[in-house]
């Protein structure tokens, strides 16, 4: 007897509603000083310190302003942990009776707006300036 790729998935579905297994993902990011405007893959998440339910595991571009402060541009990678890569994803999120939780929390400390000096700004300009010419 031959059970078909669709049959199995049925199954595993129906599996999982009877066992009620999950894995929840959430994201904590912070900042230094609290209270920055944080952004997720171009998505505003709100302000830090900001919680996340999230998908998928791999690259995040994370941008982070605040008044007063330098704006922060990065990348973070969030990587899958064991429990999330085949096979035993199946038995995590759908077998298994218990609840997962993946937390995962990033901090970033924001550098001060400094201001350039007056003079210098000039004295920068001029050199572009004469660059060109």
């Amino acid at each position: 007897m031959r059970i078909s790729r669709l049959t199995l998935a049925l199954l595993a579905a129906c599996l999982g509603q009877i066992l009620g297994g999950c894995v929840e993902r959430r994201l904590t990011i912070n900042t230094e000083p609290q209270g920055a405007l944080v952004e997720l893959n171009d998505e505003p998440i709100g302000p830090s310190p900001a919680t996340v339910g999230f998908n998928w595991y791999g690259n995040y571009y994370v941008r982070i302003s605040m008044d007063g402060y330098e704006t922060l541009s990065t990348h973070r990678k969030l990587k899958r942990p064991e429990h999330d890569k085949f096979p035993w994803d199946f038995f995590a999120g759908v077998l298994s009776s218990k609840r997962i939780v993946d937390s995962y929390e990033w901090t970033f400390t924001l550098e001060p707006l400094e201001r350039p000096d007056r003079d210098d700004l000039i004295k920068k300009a001029e050199r572009v300036r004469n660059r060109l010419r």
